[in-house]
């Protein structure tokens, strides 16, 4: 087994250096200096903002599991109807 995945790795390798050779070099991110650093300034932005979503949807299901453990969401069955 550890071979086999030692094949397939090298096989894998050789062919991304075999393909590399064969593309020109595209710049990626823009060469002004300004545009690269509102580029990275977005990017910050956007993991910050992931980063934010992930601790608010964690500290929700710690409320949600305190909730559940006190039984305040579970209904009384003798409990008096307001009418």
């Amino acid at each position: 087994m550890f071979r086999v995945f030692l094949i397939v790795l090298f096989l894998l390798l050789e062919a991304t250096a075999f393909c590399s050779g064969a593309e020109p070099k595209v710049e990626v991110f823009p060469p002004a200096p300004y545009d690269r650093h509102i580029i990275y300034q977005a990017l910050v932005f956007f993991w910050i903002g992931i980063v934010g979503i992930i601790v608010i949807l964690a500290m929700k299901l710690r409320e949600i599991q305190r909730v559940q453990k006190m039984g305040i969401d579970e209904e009384e069955k003798n409990a008096p109807f307001l009418d």
